[in-house]
């Protein structure tokens, strides 16, 4: 097979691959929903869906995990409307964004739980501060230490979530 159709054939399995993760996450996020689990303050949930992130951000790239964190948003936006969108886009990108410098500053030196529970407390300080931005006249800081102790616990389940699936993972050639 020559390169350019080889690059082709690469371009479409990556695409179905985005495609399912996309799905997966969306999925994830509406079982999540439907599981009404006992919580500490409104809005405050798991974060199922964003294994899928950190998989794409671990395994994939930055880009792809990027795009996943759009696309969950403008799902969103769709289903949810575009306050809830812009909330969710704004803790998906600090989330991502501190993960990826982590991975890049402290390479193999860093574990998965670490990784996730940092990603985890940044998604809500992101979110926090779209919300604080959008609702200027309210004061969220009360609301801080619910957050970053739920996000720690998050990061804590999502970081084994993502560890029980990796060997399934490899068997499919996926990581």
């Amino acid at each position: 097979m020559d390169k350019p159709q080889n690059h082709k054939k690469l371009n479409i399995v990556r695409m179905a691959l985005m495609g399912l993760l996309f799905a997966a996450a969306i999925i994830l996020s509406l079982v999540e929903d439907a599981i009404h689990l006992p919580m500490p303050a409104p809005g405050v949930k798991l974060g199922l869906s964003n294994i899928i992130i950190m998989y794409a951000l671990f395994f994939l790239g930055l880009k792809d995990a990027l795009l996943l964190a759009l696309l969950k948003s403008m799902f969103i936006f769709i289903t949810r409307g575009y306050i809830a969108s812009i909330i969710s886009f704004c803790g998906g990108l600090s989330s991502i964004l501190v993960m990826f410098v982590f991975l890049i500053i402290f390479k193999d030196k860093i574990s998965y739980l670490i990784i996730s529970i940092t990603g985890s407390i940044f998604h809500n300080l992101g979110q926090l501060s779209a919300v604080s931005l959008i609702y200027t006249n309210l004061l969220f800081l009360p609301y801080l230490p619910v957050l970053m102790v739920f996000g720690v616990i998050a990061g804590v389940a999502t970081a084994t979530l993502l560890r029980v699936v990796l060997p399934a993972l490899d068997k499919l050639g996926l990581r």
